[in-house]
């Protein structure tokens, strides 16, 4: 299996212009505010599963009773 195939497929996808996008032109201050910007986006998906897997096992916990 290729690393690219977890990837979005479509050119326009927000993801896929981000992965192609050419870093050669950013500052190292530059790159390290993207590295930044992309952790915290890392860490607001992740609460947002949490949210849904934590509102799932209620729902499920309800529905049981």
């Amino acid at each position: 299996m290729d690393v690219d195939d977890n990837l979005p497929r479509r050119t326009d996808d927000p993801l896929t212009l981000l992965r192609l996008q050419d870093l050669d032109p950013f500052s190292v201050d530059e790159l390290n505010a993207r590295i930044a910007a992309l952790e915290a986006e890392i860490a607001r998906v992740r609460g947002k599963i949490d949210a849904a897997v934590n509102h799932r096992a209620s729902a499920e916990s309800l529905f049981r009773r």
